[in-house]
């Protein structure tokens, strides 16, 4: 009966808001095209081995943010300083790969298809607004809430708050996923590597400091541990819907790569720059995510 009334509501909702509910729709029916394009050029192998790179890499975040979960189990607690500062670094190693890994390779490949620097700039640019549209859509239209500003989405106030938490951590890590995909979607593994191997290492203070704080919502450290292994789950779905994206067309590899540096962009600015400063904590969660973007700059050179 509660659910029935629950459903009922929501439906209320969105026919009083029409937009809402056409974006809804539009979003979910998206969502289920880029999937299932994706699964079926993976199974013919349309993609050559490009589909088992982005499948092996979201895998691969997914495992990263499970050992930093699994770290939670032998901790007893981790100070809000050091959380900030490892979400700091996570944050810092993001906002260099969608420089480094994903704008300037981006540019360079709208460059090889217009041979002007100012249309392959645009190109990058509508991406990075695609990518910006996508997270604010999911932030409108999935429930989860924000330390910062409380719940948001519909029906939020009906759901309990560790999951609301969960669904913000599974917003967090589809971009990532995204990015994945598409770095290694035209198989050059200069650009896939680099990106692939930043988005691991910083799943794995990611991983702990989201197992931490679940169990600063009452969870107990087995379930929260879980929890936060079970919201890396979303990197390979990521990666699989960011493959397809950029396999499309012959635009479609440098617009790709746009919307992967947008949504991750807009994580970092909307999501951890203000969980890390939400404590006080401003000046080591800053020195963190210099760290992390000076550690992702390294490798992007080093392993490129």
């Amino acid at each position: 009966m509660k659910s029935t009334v629950a459903a009922s509501g929501w439906s209320r909702r969105f026919k009083q808001q029409p937009r809402l509910w056409t974006l809804t729709c539009a979003f979910a029916v998206a969502a289920v095209i880029l999937t299932v394009w994706s699964v079926v050029k993976a199974v013919f192998h349309t993609e050559g081995p490009y589909a088992w790179y982005a499948f092996v890499g979201g895998t691969g975040g997914f495992i990263a943010t499970a050992l930093g979960a699994a770290v939670a189990l032998a901790l007893r607690e981790i100070s809000a300083k050091v959380q900030d500062v490892m979400l700091g670094f996570a944050g810092g190693m993001m906002l260099a790969a969608s420089t480094f890994s994903l704008i300037l390779p981006g540019l360079e490949a709208a460059r090889t298809h217009t041979d002007s620097a100012p249309l392959a700039a645009t190109v990058v640019i509508a991406g990075l607004a695609l990518g910006v549209a996508l997270m604010l859509a999911l932030d409108n239209l999935v429930p989860h809430e924000h330390e910062t500003i409380g719940r948001q989405g519909p029906t939020s106030e009906r759901i309990h708050r560790v999951w609301l938490f969960v669904l913000a951590i599974t917003l967090h890590n589809l971009p990532e996923g995204m990015a994945i995909g598409v770095s290694l979607s035209n198989g050059d593994l200069g650009v896939g590597i680099p990106l692939t191997s930043a988005i691991l290492l910083q799943d794995i203070p990611e991983g702990l400091a989201v197992a931490m704080s679940l169990r600063a919502t009452g969870l107990s450290a087995g379930k929260a541990a879980l929890v936060a292994m079970g919201s890396g789950l979303m990197e390979p779905l990521g990666a699989i819907i960011g493959l397809a994206a950029s396999t499309g067309f012959a635009w479609s590899y440098p617009v790709s790569m746009g919307i992967a540096a947008g949504a991750m962009i807009f994580v970092v600015s909307h999501e951890v720059i203000p969980e890390t400063h939400r404590n006080g904590h401003q000046t080591p969660a800053t020195l963190g995510l210099m760290l992390g973007f000076a550690v992702m700059m390294f490798m992007d050179t080093a392993l490129n």
